[in-house]
């Protein structure tokens, strides 16, 4: 393992993404890299983690940049949990949407402990839509 490097604008490919989800456990279609091409074009923010040329974690999301800000995914390859990265990763995202944007997230129930360790505040007033597919 060398030196992890952070990324703000780097060029993240559908390929990589899949690799990541697939090696963090998150629940993402890795398997339909049309989809994560655009989940990647589209968001408004997408910061990355690196050991070497090997994309290790990602914070993807969408935002006004006004008022509140939807982290979408938050993504660290198993092999690297309790590294700080992700907690790194958010703090990324916190800085550049400053401190009038709230940041939101929906959590899988395998992740709920997490997110407290992190400086999230767990809330109760939430609702959804599911996707269909």
């Amino acid at each position: 393992m060398s030196q992890i490097s952070y990324q703000t604008e780097a060029a993240v490919t559908a390929e990589e993404l899949s690799q990541v989800f697939k090696a963090s456990g998150i629940k993402r279609p890795v398997d339909d890299l049309g989809r994560l091409d655009a989940m990647i074009k589209h968001a408004d923010l997408l910061y990355s983690a690196w050991d070497g040329d090997k994309l290790i974690g990602v914070a993807r999301a969408i935002t006004d940049y006004s008022y509140c800000c939807y982290l979408s995914d938050l993504a660290v390859d198993a092999d690297y949990h309790a590294k700080g990265i992700g907690k790194h990763l958010v703090e990324m995202v916190g800085e550049h949407i400053g401190e009038e944007v709230a940041l939101i997230l929906l959590s899988s129930p395998t992740a709920m402990g997490y997110y407290p360790k992190i400086g999230f505040e767990k809330i109760e007033n939430g609702y959804i839509i599911k996707r269909k597919s």
